[in-house]
């Protein structure tokens, strides 16, 4: 009898875990999909209003920033592959997210294209049953 609760309780926490993965899964795709639509509404309903977004150059945004940088068309977000992904929990209500990132940004102030091959990681946080981004950091490979 003990076997087969311990079994049991084993598989309960096993498909939690599957589905608040697929969750966080949803989530980033849906966060992609609006940075290359450069959809500023849906960027601010998928992020925290805590937002911390740091750029591989050091700039830090708060969601404001972030989203604003959408609503005044300042970029155009020609590609955004992603590789590598992991997800990793901490909590039912916490997800951290690392993936690769091959990118090309043109800047529609200056008509420069920014191509970027980059690393990410994002802390993710689910918010009255939703997950919302709550933390970005990107760094940048070294060149070579």
């Amino acid at each position: 009898m003990k076997i087969a609760l311990t079994l049991f309780f084993a598989m309960t926490l096993t498909l939690a875990f599957s589905q608040s993965e697929k969750e966080v899964e949803d989530a980033v795709q849906k966060f992609r999909t609006a940075l290359l639509a450069e959809d500023a509404n849906a960027l601010k309903s998928l992020t925290s209003a805590n937002l911390s977004y740091g750029h591989s150059g050091g700039v830090i945004e708060s969601q404001a920033e972030f989203v604003e940088v959408f609503t005044s068309k300042r970029s155009d977000y020609k590609t955004w592959e992603v590789s590598d992904q992991t997800i990793s929990f901490h909590g039912k209500k916490l997800a951290i997210v690392r993936q690769n990132i091959l990118a090309e940004i043109l800047s529609l102030t200056n008509g420069t294209t920014n191509n970027l091959n980059m690393g990410l990681m994002m802390i993710w946080v689910k918010e009255k049953g939703a997950w919302k981004l709550l933390a970005r950091q990107s760094f940048r490979y070294p060149q070579g």
